[in-house]
């Protein structure tokens, strides 16, 4: 098979599992909100569809027109009009929080695409300042300012998985990018993270109550440990091989979110340890996949960007596994390519178009298998 379609493998699998546990999640919820089993389903594969045509557009599209300034700015205004759109007439509230705004037949979620934005803004700003990315000035003060302008708007919605993933996101490629590990900026970056912290989380009661409860659920089974307690049980029903395809019990109204932020504790359930690990295995293979892209290319922009996105989309899946297993507090973030959520797959699926279209620029070249060096 041609190198320009290997990362396809994964992602392809990843895809048809989300189909899969989409219909097994929202069968009872689609017949009871809207009378047939399929709602979800339909709206679920209508965005499958309209992501493989952005995908398609993209691998085809020469990645290196992205490399623009003007592309750039464009992009990160067209970021902060949507998500300032979130808080008009058309915004759309849900659970507390005020995310989306209404685009027929569906919803969209800005952040999802400020992540898009913020990894291409950030590959073309370190390819352009590369020589100055150990200044402080350069280096950190300028890109975090533009990612903050982001991330509080963010917080305002509130969307928090979203800060922090934009957060990880940007201080690995900012790392990636040349900028210094120093003592102080270390020091720096804790502070700022402990105030943060504090202002954000400890003085937010229902969010200091998710960090309290997450160190033991079972203190509060069936009040704020509920979610993960659920979660929980879950996984541990499921065993070694799970109870089966469709056989799940916490669907049934147990645990919530089940098809969106715990849809992996429904494969844990239905296909116990052995299918967490095959998703696991497959999202391991896609983050090879993309670095190897990304090493393979002789374009520091599509390096940058090849890493960025590929970060994009693991950190995000590492971040849900965590959640659903108990290693991070809860919090809204979907698993990439199978949670139901139109927003997050459209945009994970754009990225993995633009890292087929870096891939076809590597092999249009032809590599001699030493990073850097290739043939015409």
């Amino acid at each position: 098979m041609r190198k320009t379609h290997s990362i396809l493998i994964p992602v392809g699998i990843l895809i048809f599992v989300g189909l899969l546990m989409v219909f097994s999640s929202t069968g009872l919820i689609s017949k009871a909100k809207y009378g047939n089993g399929y709602h979800y389903l339909w709206m679920h594969l209508f965005t499958v569809v309209i992501g493989l045509a952005a995908m398609l557009f993209l691998a085809q599209m020469d990645y290196r027109k992205l490399n623009n300034r003007w592309v750039v700015i464009i992009l990160l205004a067209l970021s902060l009009g949507l998500l300032i759109l979130v808080f008009t007439g058309i915004g759309v509230k849900a659970n507390g929080a005020r995310r989306w705004i209404r685009l027929w037949p569906s919803t969209f979620q800005p952040s999802e695409f400020v992540k898009f934005t913020t990894v291409l803004a950030l590959a073309y700003y370190i390819e352009k300042y590369a020589s100055k990315m150990k200044s402080l000035g350069y280096g950190i003060l300028i890109p975090f300012a533009v990612v903050g302008i982001f991330q509080l708007i963010i917080y305002k919605q509130p969307d928090f998985g979203a800060i922090i993933s934009l957060g990880i996101i940007t201080i690995i490629l900012l790392f990636i990018g040349g900028i210094r590990l120093k003592w102080n900026y270390i020091a720096g970056f804790l502070l700022l993270g402990a105030a943060g912290f504090y202002k954000f989380v400890w003085l937010e009661p229902y969010r200091k109550d998710r960090v309290m409860f997450f160190w033991n659920p079972w203190k509060d089974a069936l009040g704020k440990g509920f979610h993960l307690v659920q979660s929980l049980l879950a996984f541990g029903r499921g065993g070694i091989t799970g109870v089966g395809p469709g056989a799940s019990k916490q669907k049934l109204f147990y645990l919530p979110e089940l098809h969106t932020d715990f849809i992996f504790s429904l494969i844990g359930e239905e296909w116990g340890l052995i299918g967490v690990s095959c998703i696991l295995g497959l999202f391991i293979w896609f983050f090879i996949k993309g670095t190897k892209i990304a090493e393979q290319t002789e374009d520091p922009f599509g390096y940058y960007l090849a890493m960025g996105l590929t970060l994009m989309i693991v950190t995000q899946a590492l971040i849900n596994f965590a959640v659903t297993i108990g290693l991070m507090p809860t919090k809204g973030l979907p698993l990439p390519f199978i949670s139901y959520g139109g927003s997050a797959l459209l945009v994970n699926m754009m990225a993995v178009g633009v890292l087929i279209s870096i891939q076809r620029s590597v092999n249009s070249k032809g590599w001699t298998g030493e990073r850097g060096r290739y043939i015409q």
